[in-house]
């Protein structure tokens, strides 16, 4: 019996293989626990046209993370805090505040999981904030801390 597995499987191969398998181990264990599917030619036809749309899917979503990027890398972030005598802010600057100020002033919503900051921020200055995007694409936003 031919099946087309549809997830890894040990000892066998991995999710798309092709393989030829005795029918008991087929019907009972690979077909009823829905590892792979009998390979009928409409049956891998239909998984290779899957495959290609999420290649297809995933270049376009990584190409919107590299432009995203590419957006951030040009923004500096004005946010500005009470500061006392000795140029230390009262507090710290968090995620939130950047995820608002970036929204109200630029049409990019962002999760705050995204933002990695190295230090807490909590003078003013010019601070670098990695932001982390998926798929590898990591963007740099420029935050601009001044007194208020």
């Amino acid at each position: 019996m031919k099946v087309l597995l549809l997830q890894d499987v040990k000892n066998l191969g991995k999710a798309g293989d092709v393989c030829e398998v005795k029918d008991g181990y087929g019907n009972n264990f690979l077909l009823a626990k829905n590892l792979a599917q009998l390979a009928t030619t409409e049956v891998i036809r239909r998984y290779k046209a899957n495959v290609q749309k999420r290649v297809q899917q995933e270049a376009l979503e990584l190409a919107a993370k590299q432009e995203l990027a590419q957006t951030l890398e040009g923004i500096i972030l004005k946010i500005s805090k009470k500061v006392g005598a000795n140029g230390a802010l009262f507090g710290s600057i968090t995620k939130e505040e950047v995820i608002e100020t970036l929204q109200a002033n630029h049409p990019i919503s962002l999760d705050k999981k995204t933002l990695e900051l190295k230090t807490p921020i909590r003078s003013t200055g010019i601070y670098e904030i990695d932001v982390k995007l998926g798929s590898g694409v990591v963007g740099v936003l420029k935050i601009d801390v001044v007194a208020e």
